[in-house]
């Protein structure tokens, strides 16, 4: 999925192309990896409903619209599980924090430990030897994109077959993806690795592959790990305590206002942009802030072109900014009059590491930081306390009470 595709109006085609296969199609065919440009029972729409560009709730309306509740059934807890993550994520902060400095120590003892870095280098390059294996790093790196099976196989391997760190493949394919979420990436691999449902791994098997990629990969089981153990011995032992939701502090109208566009919601037309006394706009770019490595080239352009896309729909003129020290914003911020800033709810990750850091000088300035934060995750992140089970029980209340029954 080339940058320059990175529009709403493109991810609209690709929902309409579809929705027939929302319903049947997709819950008998989605665990299929057919290889690059040929995953057809897959939407590949996930790029666009991680910025938003599409939402979850037209992606919903769709499949309800096209299939009913009991022919979409599948697609739809698909695509509440991604709340879900977010609001486990959400009322668990530590989790990212622990991650995003584990990852700095693991980058640290691969430079110090020449045997794991040719490990490392050769995995990240895709000269492991593991046909598979290779291929899906070639298909990430050219594509940004992988099918959620080759994912799951991928990071197993990673974890148990190559005995890597686990926070240096999330971070690969955080650097690479451009669907790319913090709370996806990172719970997933944590999944993978036993430490998001304690004692349960995902276990990559020779059979599984070579079915559900209709033979294209044909493993040996002696190439594989066996029955692997988790890494709780290897982690910390204990969940943090869930933490309450952070409070939303809305838009104020009548407030001079510069508008705050990031790619975690780039459909800001779906806010009250009325009601406020705009005075200026920026698109902030954070792509960068993935990793400590480099980010792919391919992600910061999608992420710039859906930024810009975002702020042509909405008719905001907006100035392109870069997120770097935070003290450059909030003097241009300051020489347009503003004296709140709105954006769209920024959930644990990069962006929301960014603007805590931009919290206490605006407070010092006197200029508020407000958020929009929308509905779906209103509804589904206080439920995400534990498993899955918890919020897919109530995603028909969910829909109701969010309009959709």
């Amino acid at each position: 999925m080339t940058p320059e595709l990175a529009t709403r109006a493109h991810g609209l085609r690709i929902l309409e192309n579809f929705a027939p296969r929302m319903g049947r199609a997709y819950a008998i065919g989605r665990n299929y990896d057919c290889g690059p440009g040929n995953h057809r029972d897959v939407s590949q729409l996930s790029p666009y409903i991680r910025r938003r560009l599409v939402s979850e709730h037209e992606l919903v309306a769709t499949a309800l619209e096209t299939h009913g509740y009991e022919g979409a059934e599948k697609f739809i807890q698909e695509v509440v599980w991604r709340g879900y993550f977010k609001g486990w994520l959400e009322r668990r902060p530590r989790i990212w924090s622990d991650y995003r400095d584990g990852l700095i120590a693991d980058l640290a003892d691969a430079d110090t430990d020449p045997a794991l870095r040719s490990r490392l280098d050769a995995a990240l390059t895709g000269s492991t030897g593991l046909a598979y294996f290779d291929a899906w790093v070639e298909e990430l790196i050219t594509t940004g994109y992988l099918h959620n099976h080759a994912r799951m196989w991928f990071a197993s391997i990673w974890i148990f077959t190559l005995g890597l760190p686990w926070r240096i493949g999330a971070d690969f394919f955080f650097r690479h993806l451009h669907d790319g979420d913090p709370a996806s990436n990172t719970c997933s691999w944590r999944w993978v690795a036993g430490l998001h449902t304690r004692g349960k791994v995902y276990e990559a098997q020779a059979w599984n592959i070579a079915k559900f990629t209709q033979g294209r990969f044909s493993p040996r089981d002696a190439d594989l790990a066996v029955k692997p153990e988790g890494l709780q011995g290897q982690e910390p032992d204990d969940l943090p305590e869930t933490t309450p939701l952070r409070q939303v502090n809305p838009p104020r109208p009548g407030v001079a206002t510069v508008v705050l566009l990031i790619e975690d919601d780039c459909q800001i037309e779906a806010f009250d942009l009325d009601a406020l006394d705009i005075c200026g706009a920026a698109t902030l770019a954070t792509s960068h802030l993935r990793s400590p490595l480099q980010c792919s080239p391919d992600v910061s352009a999608f992420e710039a072109t859906a930024l810009k896309d975002a702020a042509v729909r909405a008719g905001l003129t907006a100035v392109q900014c870069r997120a770097g020290p935070v003290q450059s914003l909030v003097e241009w911020v300051e020489k347009t009059g503003a004296r709140q800033i709105a954006m769209p709810y920024a959930p644990v990750g990069p962006v929301a590491d960014w603007t805590d850091a931009l919290r206490p000088l605006l407070r010092h300035r006197g200029i508020a930081l407000t958020e929009w934060r929308r509905d779906w995750d209103a509804l589904i992140w206080p439920h995400a306390t534990a498993g899955f089970f918890k919020v897919k029980k109530r995603i028909p209340k969910i829909l109701e009470d969010i309009g959709l029954a």
